[in-house]
């Protein structure tokens, strides 16, 4: 399995979630932890909960905003001379249906979702490959198949697995890909999700407040990505649904269509 200790890991979106829980896991095997996302005092909250906080660094950064992304990797490289994983995290999700959302809230979805960890990885790139290092992309079981309320957000993620499969064949040797597809997991993701407005939904969904437990999923993730595995599934019984769209189309056709949005 891949050693972690004193490797350098930048995370997006670790002010909160699985973001906030993989720092407390990489931090806890060794790892120093650039945490970044737009909440600088949660992220300064998140760094304090960590074995050995001096040693993390907080990097704020905004997803839509990559002109910045450059400076962001010099920042890094300053501190600590090297990346060893890029952890592309940083997300929103969406609760609105495709017929009432506006183009700019699609748009946005895509750049936050898409577009912002598809420029960050390139910035990243040339680093991982001196140093042999590692991408992990948290995908969701919304890059599988879509489903009620999620059209733009299903797009995204659907869109990393092309962009970074194919990427993984290009770097293979040279950097490692590992694709996470969380389910329900219980985070506050759903209170930041964007209605058709780009409003905030601000509710806790069922979906997400009776979700395995958050810490679970990020050990889970990073089980995974020490084995150097490509692609793994977490939840309960929402990850079935992947197989059976898989081997069992009409099935699967039958069954998503009764199961709960929110």
């Amino acid at each position: 399995m891949l050693s972690y200790h004193n490797k350098v890991v930048w995370i997006t979106g670790a002010s909160s979630g699985i973001g906030a829980s993989l720092a407390k896991g990489f931090a806890s095997l060794g790892a120093t932890c650039v945490l970044s996302s737009r909440n600088e005092k949660q992220l300064d909250w998140v760094r304090n909960q960590l074995a050995h906080p001096e040693r993390h660094l907080v990097l704020p950064l905004d997803l839509t905003a990559s002109d910045t992304f450059p400076d962001a990797v010099g920042f890094v490289l300053n501190a600590f001379g090297r990346i060893d994983v890029l952890v592309n995290n940083g997300g929103v999700s969406q609760r609105s249906l495709a017929a009432e959302t506006s183009l700019a809230v699609d748009h946005q979805l895509m750049e936050v979702n898409f577009f912002g960890p598809v420029a960050l990885t390139k910035a990243v790139l040339p680093y991982l490959r001196k140093s042999e290092g590692q991408i992990i992309v948290i995908s969701s079981i919304a890059g599988k198949f879509g489903f009620f309320l999620r059209s733009t957000y299903a797009a995204a993620k659907h869109a990393l697995h092309g962009f970074f499969e194919s990427l993984a064949l290009e770097e293979e040797g040279k950097v490692r890909v590992t694709i996470a597809c969380p389910g329900k997991i219980n985070t506050p993701i759903s209170m930041s999700a964007l209605n058709e407005n780009g409003e905030k939904h601000n509710a806790m969904d069922d979906n997400q407040s009776t979700g395995m437990d958050v810490d679970v999923c990020a050990h889970k993730i990073i089980r995974a990505a020490r084995k150097n595995r490509r692609e793994v599934l977490i939840g309960k019984k929402e990850i079935i649904p992947v197989y059976l769209k898989r081997y069992f189309p009409y099935m699967f056709w039958r069954i998503i269509r009764n199961q709960k949005a929110v």
